[in-house]
């Protein structure tokens, strides 16, 4: 047993409820835990037995339902959708932090319509994206309908997380950075984004899993299409829609919990590349 929670313990004894309260936290994390290192043992046990080198053909064929298309393809969502949800996100919460009177009327309808958004189901979205994009812009079933969509479903965690990480900035920043002389613009480009990039970078992170993890919506924006896009008004399944349409068919659930472990591989080395920049941005701004 950690010593740490050990004298936690025993800090606690003489106070029921927190004692309670103590080991209800501790439950949960462990719950949590539990959870995920079953559900990542269970993928990897099922799936890395049927990871063959035909999962990986340049063309996508009814036997060997390669998956390589579906991995260029989510690469393809994953970066549009966060070059129009990012800067849109960063800038909109910039406003609301730092150039939004207090008690704005507008702000107050932002962060409402944003919390909404948040909460509105992925599979409106994809109605929405057929209705609007594919139907009405006549885009098609093609990626960039696809990365339309699934931009507005991020923008709203882009602009939170990035609200909330220019919030945790301290004022004296700001108050040093105007007594130097420097403007507002240069204040926040120079003084306050520098610092809040690591909070900016998490919500980048969370943003990219929702991405890889889209089903829904995808369907009907994107299509199914399993094969390389010629362009970015050509239909294609990303990862998440072929271990869909593999399980869906029933003849290739095997083939469908490899597609899984390769996906997890994706998000990780995601992640880890978006930590990795994160901690080399704290080590230059500590210097």
């Amino acid at each position: 047993m950690n010593m740490n929670f050990r004298l936690k313990f025993k800090s606690y004894r003489k106070h029921p409820f927190s004692l309670f309260l103590f080991l209800l936290v501790y439950a949960a994390a462990f719950v949590t835990l539990a959870t995920i290192v079953f559900m990542v043992g269970y993928i990897f046990i099922k799936g890395i037995p049927h990871i063959t080198p035909s999962l990986f053909a340049t063309k996508y064929t009814s036997e060997n339902v390669s998956l390589l298309p579906s991995v260029f393809n989510t690469l393809i969502m994953v970066f549009g959708a966060l070059l129009i949800a990012v800067p849109l996100g960063i800038f909109s919460a910039v406003y609301l932090v730092e150039y939004a009177r207090r008690g704005n009327r507008l702000v107050g309808i932002i962060r409402l319509t944003s919390e909404t958004l948040s909460g509105i189901p992925s599979i409106v979205y994809g109605l929405f994206g057929m209705l609007f994009f594919v139907t009405a812009l006549h885009l098609g079933y093609s990626l960039l309908a696809g990365i339309f969509t699934i931009a507005l479903m991020i923008l709203p965690l882009m602009m939170r997380t990035t609200e909330e990480a220019l919030k945790m900035v301290p004022d004296t920043y700001r108050e040093g950075s105007f007594g130097l002389g420097a403007g507002k613009l240069r204040t926040v480009v120079s003084v306050i984004l520098p610092v809040a990039i690591p909070g900016i970078l998490a919500g980048v992170i969370l943003s990219i899993g929702r991405i890889v993890g889209e089903t829904a919506a995808l369907i009907y924006t994107a299509g199914t299409v399993a094969d390389f896009p010629k362009d970015i008004f050509s239909s294609g399944r990303t990862l998440s829609v072929h271990m869909y349409a593999l399980s869906k068919e029933g003849l290739h659930t095997d083939q469908a919990y490899a597609t899984a472990v390769v996906l997890l591989f994706l998000v990780l080395m995601i992640n880890a590349a978006s930590n990795a920049l994160a901690k080399k941005v704290r080590k230059n701004d500590g210097k």
